[in-house]
């Protein structure tokens, strides 16, 4: 899944996620003159992404409705991220949190396969 960010302290980034059946998420920024949507992802993007985090992050996903998820998730920086995605319009929003700080957060996301 592409995440991109319209408010909060991430506005104007976006990053990819991939949320793996053993309960597991990877996820890196997608930078400047990455793929779009409906393109694969090149030999370096590739690399890229496959590398794994020193911990495993694992997260926890709930269906709230047929088209509003909940996911949330504990990065290695020690930031949690919750959000609720509505597949219905595609836009989501959350909250993020460390142990001194938290930040409401907005924006959109794609399915990219």
């Amino acid at each position: 899944m592409r995440w991109s960010w319209t408010e909060g302290p991430t506005t104007g980034k976006t990053y990819e996620h991939a949320f793996r059946e053993d309960g597991t998420v990877d996820f890196h920024e997608v930078t400047a003159g990455a793929v779009s949507a409906r393109q694969k992802p090149n030999a370096q993007q590739e690399s890229a992404f496959a590398s794994k985090p020193k911990k495993p992050i694992e997260y926890g996903a709930f269906r709230v409705t047929d088209s509003v998820f909940i996911v949330s998730y504990l990065s290695n920086e020690g930031y949690t991220l919750t959000v609720a995605l509505n597949f219905a319009d595609r836009s989501m929003a959350g909250f993020v949190s460390g142990a001194k700080e938290w930040y409401p957060l907005k924006g959109t996301f794609a399915v990219v396969e």
